[in-house]
């Protein structure tokens, strides 16, 4: 298996397991993030998120900012951290979390939606976060 298919295959998983709808692994390149696997991401929406600068919609923020980002809706927010492409995804909460390298430099972004508005306490956000870290990658 290839380490693309490794890291859809976790990202399904994961999203599965914590009741997602939809979601996208980066891994970084640089100052920008690059798609390595999204699940139930539309077409235009993939193109759009190919390519993330750093601080630039809420996986180039999560980077940015080395700290998970979220939204209780993509459809309504207002904060300016949700891009009109994230915005055509059918879900409402999201939320973006950095990984890690093991000297603790951020290698990726991992991202999830889910249906209905929801807001994430901190338990929740550090759960998602070290479970996040496992993505298959983010080992190196």
């Amino acid at each position: 298996m290839s380490d693309a298919d490794k890291t859809e295959t976790w990202l399904r998983q994961w999203i599965a397991t914590h009741g997602g709808v939809a979601g996208t692994v980066h891994f970084r390149r640089g100052e920008d993030m690059v798609l390595a696997a999204a699940v139930n991401i539309p077409p235009p929406v993939v193109e759009i998120v190919r390519v993330v600068p750093r601080g630039k919609g809420m996986a180039g923020l999560a980077f940015a900012r080395d700290e998970p980002v979220s939204t209780c809706n993509l459809k309504t927010d207002t904060s300016g951290d949700v891009r009109p492409g994230a915005k055509a995804v059918d879900a409402n909460a999201a939320v973006a979390i950095p990984v890690h390298d093991g000297a603790g430099q951020v290698l990726g972004v991992v991202g999830i939606a889910y249906m209905g508005e929801r807001a994430m306490d901190d338990s929740e956000l550090a759960r998602l976060t070290r479970e996040a870290e496992a993505v298959p990658a983010a080992q190196g």
